[in-house]
């Protein structure tokens, strides 16, 4: 059932140029609110002796202090793991961990409070090295591995072993509006917050522990986000529970929002890892065996650690079959921000590791990288290490796409041409082949509902527990219900997301929220529609096989009637039939036994390959990503605008992560990248000049809604390539001398990359000329 409008753009955007949009800080401020300001850990590691906070509550505008002696719960909002206090109570084990909340009539007033706020900590040791927290037996989660074939026993079968280290760091999420929530004690004693979280359900569970009260008291609200990446998954919690608390106690509305350096100083990261690789080939370069060990830098608290841990297992060999794999992986707790969910939730730690691997080998065989992964990619029917098979496998066809499309060989003659051309400016190429699995690894998560009226008038009223943060799945829900209802997109509104309406919730995240609240929206459509119909056969003598809705009229086998949706709505709720529905999805055949790592964790993969080219100046260690060309396995997209996007900003963000953005902490557990100026994010001029997306001709997949396939999180990995393509630029100039696998390649690493071992004193073979050019 289709109707001719529903193939349309973003809903969004043209309420955003006009700042029409709601977000958090937008709502109107209630009378008697008070302001919340949080007093942090100005220690990372150390045991709470003192908190004097009296010369704070004594100052102008303070209404109260809160420590966590005034939780009326339970001080804890740790999720997989609970060991996460909301305040600190008797230790403090990061810089920036939440210890009091202040409460003034002003933001000022918070805030200068709590400069008179004195704490006395006795320092304890400080860990910032994941491999000196395994060293140390400081693990979050006990080691998980995942294992296919036998890895030991193949090494003797390969012609060709290469082993190194691969180091890859964080990134922060710079979300354009920072956490924070808005809270409101209710007539019944609770509390209804609007909160900015990827996962309303998570906020409320956790504020009604930390309260002592049932769930049905706490009502989290959120209209919309400013981005999220995954930074407010879990991370959006602790403020949301703060605020929520300010609020319960006093009686007031409470609002906390954080400043941007607060957030950046107070919040986790995308994880950063340490890994070491193994990897053997045939005399044929065929992959025999591999072995990799993760060492993730969790930070203070496990937040969600242990499952992005897990994914980053799922996706350790990436797009390639490799018959034998041992990879184990390693939780480590320091003293550093719970690090958490970002854009590819650990996989793409996990394909950066690989990818280096092949690069090793490639390097030290002599044969260019993309020969290697060309002949190892997934084929139909091979296993990954998890033991679910690769179905709909499009490894080799989004490959021999873009390799045809784009004209690999031409790129790749094209560069040799210019590096024997020029001295101070070298060009590099890299491949970078991506299979991301779609689900939460988690089975019981992967379900959701979503509640549907029609009104009277004919118009729909639709809410999901999908959270819209700029990715566009109320437009995809809406558009899913235009087309099932067969009614015009403009008929229909999507609700804010709401705890009270769409109860237990996932949190939006892991790239299933399209498929999973779009798939409930279809569900309960249908049920309707078909409620609908059911009607019309009884109340206009038609008969229901061949009844369809289409363009708001009602078509008997293909033939209009005299009945539109205006007049069957009416007609339907004045014959007292139910014009509201509930649908409940949950995603078929998924099962993964995490005591033995083997299962069917997935509902589908996306496939896609990249071909990236890049410049870099050799004498200032500069560059740019020339070019970014991208076949595509988009399954059968309904909304080609929205998915295009999602491409170019996951495949840009992660071109940021693996160049120009440097998490940065010092021994002490500060964090040096703390602001905008020291913290450098791609920008127009950092994007590529050319960034083309081709989309690949491939059937869908009967669980991704609609069959178009999930596309937030899979484009991330795209930007893998261009730290290979800097990495084969760098080679080029300084006659492939062996370089650490370490990102993000920066330009200060590239610059001594370019001059290893003191080189750089040495003058460059070329004439400078006064009047200008090289």
């Amino acid at each position: 059932m289709t109707f001719k409008n529903t193939n349309m753009n973003h809903l969004d955007p043209q309420r955003h140029v006009r700042g029409e949009s709601q977000y958090l800080d937008d709502v109107p401020v209630q009378q008697g609110t008070l302001y919340a300001a949080v007093f942090e850990s100005p220690l990372a590691h150390g045991v709470l002796r003192s908190l004097d906070f009296s010369a704070a509550l004594a100052a102008p505008g303070v209404a109260r202090v809160l420590t966590a002696a005034d939780i009326p719960g339970e001080n804890q909002i740790g999720g997989i793991v609970p060991d996460e206090p909301l305040l600190a109570e008797g230790h403090v084990h990061f810089r920036g961990q939440p210890v009091a909340l202040v409460l003034a009539r002003t933001e000022a007033q918070a805030h200068a409070a709590l400069k008179l706020i004195k704490v006395e900590i006795d320092p304890l040791p400080i860990i910032t090295d994941p491999r000196v927290a395994a060293a140390q037996g400081e693990f979050i989660v006990p080691p998980r591995t995942f294992k296919l074939g036998d890895s030991a026993a193949a090494w003797a079968s390969c012609a060709h072993v290469f082993e190194g280290v691969a180091e890859n760091g964080g990134q922060e999420h710079l979300y354009i509006e920072t956490q924070g929530a808005y809270a409101f004690p209710t007539e019944m004693g609770g509390v209804r917050m609007i909160s900015s979280t990827q996962g309303p359900t998570a906020v409320q569970r956790h504020t009604a522990h930390v309260l002592g009260l049932g769930m049905h008291q706490v009502e989290v609200d959120v209209t919309r986000l400013g981005g999220g990446f995954g930074g407010k998954e879990d991370q959006a919690t602790p403020w949301g529970a703060l605020a929520a608390l300010g609020a319960f106690l006093t009686k007031k509305p409470v609002k906390l929002v954080l400043d941007r350096m607060a957030d950046m100083r107070m919040t986790g990261k995308r994880h950063p890892y340490s890994s070491d690789f193994r990897i053997g080939f045939d005399a044929d370069l065929k992959i025999v065996a591999y072995e990799v060990e993760f060492y993730q830098n969790a930070g203070a608290a496990a937040d969600l650690s242990p499952a992005v841990m897990e994914r980053t297992l799922f996706h350790a060999t990436n797009a390639y079959f490799v018959p034998n794999v041992t990879a184990t992986a390693y939780s480590c707790r320091t003293n550093l921000p719970p690090n958490t969910a970002f854009r590819g939730f650990g996989g793409p730690q996990g394909m950066f590791v690989i990818e280096s691997a092949l690069a090793k080998a490639a390097e030290e065989l002599g044969v260019p990288t993309y020969e290697l992964q060309r002949r190892n990619l997934l084929r139909e029917g091979d296993l990954f290490s998890y033991r679910q098979a690769a179905e709909g496998c499009h490894a080799e066809q989004a490959w021999d796409t873009a390799a045809s499309d784009f004209d690999l060989a031409g790129i790749r003659a094209e560069i040799a041409q210019f590096n024997q051309q020029n001295k101070l400016k070298k060009k590099g190429f890299a491949v970078m082949p991506i299979c991301f699995g779609i689900s939460f690894t988690k089975t019981p998560m992967n379900q959701t509902r979503a509640l549907v009226h029609i009104y009277s008038d004919g118009s729909v009223g639709i809410s999901t527990g999908a959270v819209e943060m700029g990715q566009g799945v109320n437009t995809k829900i809406a558009q899913v219900a235009a087309r099932t209802l067969g009614i015009s997109i403009n008929r229909i509104k999507i609700e804010t997301t709401n705890t009270t309406r769409v109860a237990n919730t996932s949190p939006s995240a892991a790239s299933a929220t399209a498929d999973l609240n779009g798939k409930a929206t279809e569900m309960a459509c249908r049920a309707l529609r078909e409620r609908l119909l059911r009607h019309a056969e009884v109340e206009y003598t038609l008969n229901y096989e061949g009844l369809e809705i289409r363009d708001e009229e009602v078509l008997a086998a293909g033939i209009r009637t005299e009945t539109t949706w205006d007049k069957l709505v009416s007609s339907a709720f004045w014959k007292r039939i139910a014009l509201t529905e509930n649908a409940h999805y949950a995603t078929p055949d998924l099962h993964f036994d995490a005591t033995v790592n083997q299962g069917h964790p997935f509902a589908y993969h996306v496939y896609g390959t990249a071909l990236t080219t890049v410049t870099v100046d050799c004498l200032r260690g500069t560059y740019t990503v020339d070019a970014l060309q991208i076949a595509h396995d988009f399954g059968q997209s309904f909304n080609e605008v929205i998915d295009r996007g999602q491409i170019e900003g996951g495949a840009v963000q992660g071109i940021g992560w693996m160049t120009m953005e440097e998490v940065a902490y010092n021994e002490e557990g500060r964090l040096l990248s703390n602001s905008l100026n020291s913290y450098k994010i791609p920008d127009i001029y950092a994007a590529p000049k050319v960034l083309d997306v081709h989309f690949l001709d491939t059937p869908g997949h009967p669980k991704a809604i609609l069959r178009s396939k999930a596309v937030g999180e899979p484009p991330l990995m795209y930007g893998i390539g261009t730290y290979f393509a800097l990495r084969d630029a760098v080679r080029a100039f300084q006659g492939h001398t062996a370089l650490p696998f370490s990102a993000p390649m920066t330009p200060e690493k590239v610059l001594v990359s370019l001059y290893p071992e003191g080189a750089m004193v040495k003058k460059p073979d070329v004439t400078i000329s006064v009047a200008g050019g090289l």
